[in-house]
């Protein structure tokens, strides 16, 4: 049988206080009896992780006291009065003031087994986000990479012996995942961190001008480059540089970087100057660069050179014991961001975090904790109405959300299509990217979900 969070049952009858704790110990709750307030006051504190249940008429110190007593010490702690049928204005009145309810006498031991077990479920929900919230505020001043499963204790782990070596990295992930935040650590927890942290997203770079971006290029070398430019792999040097969907670097690009990571130096466009490097390169795919029929056009042999050390970060749905940290991590950094409070995680909203697979992985979840603070149901259409408490946001932040719900609500229907997307927006195509940038919307995250259906 399951065990169930303790019970304090506070009754001076001792044999009525014997056969509730025989009730409630058949349904699987642990009994803590007591014949007298002042003992339960004692025994009890603020982290009592069950429930209190009391009779009215006690000598000394009656129920109502005791109730007070308990409810200063915590007034989240559940407390259930027993009452005579002469007690039950003064319950209800106690119920006003925060009981959690009242069982009149004579009452069969059904009915107290489920006004404990449903406070027994309330008691649990309200320890479990104090923890998250401790939890989420210690993370956020000493751990970036949040989570406490196996998985994300042993990528931690590693990160921390390979960081302050110079082996080049290849981090392998799904949209979403925290590639970059693994990079970063990687740069930060270094001697590497005096240096710089250039990152690059392969795919976000026209093919017309990676070469230049990445190598540099001497004034003249083509036609427009009017002056000398520093490229990223140079401006990198004795730092970290950060090849974000390197899957999409076109063929040129791949051979030039394949004689840099081999040479360590690098040749500028329209140059013959060999350039020596202090380098350390982190790359990252979304998809399986060792499965041939996924790495396509990808070179082999820049695979393998980029492949000294891989790290996998598991996706979310892989790491479901995580989902309520992370979430209250996002909620109070949103609530900070909007001024408005973060919401508590309830029951329902429990089951929905993990119930969901998150195809956009911590992006997503990040994204949906936003929403939660703002008062934006995912489930329903953005014009709902806002909550009393969103209303305390600005305007302009008011307007910020409702636009990238709009956005993601387009994107949603049109399984990322930008096509689609931009005609139900209504919006040309350059700013249609300029929003998406601003919100930090991954179009590829939708396009991810009709791929997975």
């Amino acid at each position: 049988m399951e065990i169930r969070p303790p019970v304090a049952f506070v009754d001076d009858d001792a044999e009525l206080r014997a056969a509730n704790q025989q009730s409630l110990e058949l349904a699987g709750f642990e009994v803590l009896p007591f014949a007298d307030a002042e003992s339960a006051l004692a025994a009890l504190d603020r982290d009592f992780a069950g429930v209190v249940v009391s009779d009215v008429r006690m000598p000394r110190i009656d129920g109502l006291e005791l109730f007070a007593r308990l409810k200063a010490l915590d007034p989240d702690l559940p407390v259930i009065l027993i009452t005579g049928h002469g007690d039950i204005p003064m319950a209800v009145e106690a119920l006003h003031n925060g009981a959690y309810d009242f069982i009149a006498k004579p009452y069969g031991a059904e009915r107290l087994v489920q006004s404990v077990a449903r406070a027994a479920e309330k008691r649990r929900l309200v320890l479990e986000n104090r923890a998250l919230r401790l939890a989420a505020e210690s993370a956020e001043e000493s751990l970036p990479l949040l989570g406490q499963t196996p998985a994300m204790q042993h990528l931690r782990r590693t990160l921390r012996h390979i960081a302050d070596t110079d082996v080049d990295v290849l981090i392998a992930g799904e949209t979403g995942s925290g590639k970059e935040v693994v990079a970063r650590l990687l740069h930060d927890w270094s001697r590497r961190s005096r240096g710089h942290f250039v990152a690059v997203n392969c795919g976000a770079l026209p093919e017309t001008m990676i070469e230049s971006e990445l190598f540099g290029h001497e004034a003249g070398a083509f036609t427009g480059a009017q002056k000398k430019r520093i490229g990223r792999i140079e401006h990198s040097s004795g730092g970290t540089l950060f090849l974000d969907e390197i899957e999409s670097m076109p063929a040129a690009a791949q051979v030039r970087l394949l004689r840099v990571l081999e040479q360590r130096e690098v040749v500028p466009l329209g140059s013959n100057e060999h350039r020596a490097l202090d380098l350390r390169v982190v790359a990252a795919a979304k998809i399986d660069l060792g499965d041939p029929a996924q790495r396509g056009d990808f070179r082999e042999d820049l695979y393998y050179r980029l492949n000294v050390v891989t790290l996998s970060i598991p996706p979310l749905r892989e790491r479901k014991e995580d989902i309520p940290l992370l979430f209250a991590h996002f909620s109070q950094r949103a609530a900070a961001r909007f001024k408005l409070g973060a919401p508590e995680l309830t029951a329902d909203l429990r089951r929905q975090l993990f119930q969901h697979d998150w195809p956009g992985n911590v992006r997503e979840l990040a994204h949906f904790a936003e929403r939660c603070v703002l008062g934006l149901n995912p489930s329903e259409a953005p014009s709902a109405a806002l909550p009393l408490a969103a209303v305390e946001a600005s305007l302009p932040e008011r307007l910020e959300a409702y636009e990238a719900e709009l956005i993601r609500q387009a994107l949603a229907a049109n399984a990322g299509d930008v096509r689609a997307s931009l005609e139900a927006l209504g919006i040309p195509r350059k700013t249609f990217y300029d929003k998406l940038a601003r919100h930090g919307i991954d179009r590829a995250e939708y396009a991810a979900r009709k791929d997975g259906e």
